[in-house]
């Protein structure tokens, strides 16, 4: 299995590939951004990778998804396996499968039954189909329910008989669209446990769409970020987190996202986490903020405290008491862990740039 290449790859609804390229590059033009889904999309996804497309809703990830399983037509642009343009190839030709949010099982078959319907279309061998079939009931755990109608199941295994079907087609790359967002909280989290596991197991390609950013970085090894149909950012969650090319990564990517606030020509970021509390220290390296507490979240063993300044800014404390409401306190930042852009959004590194905004920052937010 080779890498999976989209080059160039554009969407736009109400265009045809089989109108005149002509009239398609007119319509490209004039097209509203509304109807722009995917926005001239160049996207390499490594073989054997986990990567999770993710973003807010009507981004483009699922439309993206289905472009490369062969259940949308694309506008313009190719998409590559490996040396093999799959660009026109019929969605089973391209040795793709697909697990849908609904499941889609047949109700009034069995497990095992579900599982070799596709095989027996495809006309796989009798015996082989035995065999794909046992092994990925094995897989997923449903080997004593193979007899079971999805009706007397769980979401949970439900969507395991959506996986092993996928897997007994012994397929060149998983295609996931949004598989668990069906489940409850408890579920949802074992269920990504699980994918990470068979993930390890089968050693194969994963594509995996969400919208939920913790879900994109607890399971994937290389995330691409999307919004309005463009990808914003490409890498791994690390890179993703501590790296953020521009201010839609930085307030996306965690829990919660990123603090931005103006100071002068930029616009300076931070994460929550990254603060001490209750240090009012002084020195050219830290910027020392006091204010009192708009409001809280308890998040268990961590606080999330929303100070009273005019931009929104967050801060967390691990901690098991609760700081009141109606008393101010100090929190201390380091310049190293804040993040300079550009009006435009762009992410800044020039250094004397950088100093700059650092600069205007501890101007504006240096509590006296």
């Amino acid at each position: 299995m080779a890498d999976i290449r989209l080059q160039n790859v554009v969407k736009i609804y109400g265009v045809s590939k089989k109108e005149k390229p002509r009239r398609r590059l007119l319509l490209k033009e004039k097209a509203l951004p509304a109807k722009r889904a995917i926005d001239d999309v160049t996207l390499a996804i490594p073989h054997g990778s986990f990567t999770v497309l993710v973003g807010p809703s009507g981004c483009g990830k699922t439309t993206l998804l289905r472009m490369i399983a062969g259940l949308e037509e694309i506008t313009g642009g190719r998409i590559m396996m490996g040396d093999i343009d799959i660009t026109n190839l019929e969605p089973g030709d391209r040795g793709l499968a697909m697990v849908f949010q609904n499941y889609a099982l047949y109700q009034h078959m069995t497990v095992r039954e579900n599982i070799e319907f596709g095989l027996l279309n495809a006309r796989v061998p009798r015996f082989e189909i035995r065999e794909r079939v046992d092994h990925a009931l094995e897989v997923v755990g449903l080997t004593e329910l193979a007899m079971r109608k999805p009706a007397r199941m769980s979401g949970g295994q439900r969507q395991r008989v959506a996986l092993a079907r996928a897997i007994a087609k012994y397929p060149e790359c998983f295609l996931m669209d949004e598989p668990l967002s069906n489940l409850d909280a408890k579920l949802r989290s074992d269920m990504r446990t699980e994918l990470i596991q068979l993930h390890e197991e089968l050693k194969s390609t994963f594509i995996y769409v969400t919208h939920d950013q913790i879900e994109a970085m607890t399971m994937g090894t290389n995330i691409v970020v999307m919004n309005e149909g463009r990808v914003m950012q490409q890498g791994s969650p690390t890179e993703i987190h501590n790296d953020p090319n521009c201010v839609f990564v930085a307030q996306f990517v965690g829990d919660p996202g990123m603090n931005i606030v103006a100071a002068g020509d930029y616009q300076v970021g931070f994460r929550p986490r990254d603060v001490e509390f209750d240090c009012a220290d002084r020195d050219e390296e830290h910027v020392v903020i006091r204010r009192r507490v708009r409001s809280f979240e308890n998040h268990g063993s961590e606080f999330l405290y929303l100070l009273d300044t005019p931009e929104k800014v967050f801060v967390k404390e691990l901690s098991k008491r609760q700081r009141p409401l109606n008393e101010p306190f100090t929190v201390r930042i380091h310049r190293d862990d804040l993040y300079v852009f550009g009006r435009d959004g762009k992410r800044i590194y020039a250094s004397e740039e950088v100093a700059k905004a650092y600069a205007e920052f501890k101007r504006n937010w240096q509590s006296v």
